[in-house]
């Protein structure tokens, strides 16, 4: 399960290239009280979120093959593997909206 994570992180990588880099940036006078501080792009914050999602439920397997050796307590592999499903629940209700704006924008007519 981990290496189809690992390679759904590596082809994330390739369609985040091809995604422009639009930015967003602050106003220079700071008017919004932030003060000409970049933000990240959409694309950075989804490599980010989805390399959390992969880090988390590699945690949850750890900790799973912990507990079954008897180095982890069962609250500790419960958690962990809470947040790995957790993570990997986000994970799957992101693609699904993802796929279908990408299904609703191959609809539109020019």
């Amino acid at each position: 399960m981990i290496e189809q994570l690992s390679g759904l992180s590596s082809a994330t990588d390739g369609i985040m290239k091809s995604v422009s880099e639009t930015r967003y940036v602050t106003t220079p006078n700071g008017i919004d009280g932030v003060g000409g501080v970049e933000q990240a792009s959409f694309t950075d914050t989804l490599a980010n979120v989805s390399q959390e999602a992969v880090d988390r439920i590699k945690a949850g397997e750890a900790a799973s093959i912990a507990g079954v050796d008897g180095q982890a307590s069962v609250q500790q592999v419960v958690e962990a593997v809470m947040a790995a499903e957790s993570s990997l629940q986000t994970a799957i209700a992101i693609r699904d909206k993802v796929v279908t704006a990408y299904q609703e924008i191959s609809r539109m007519t020019i």
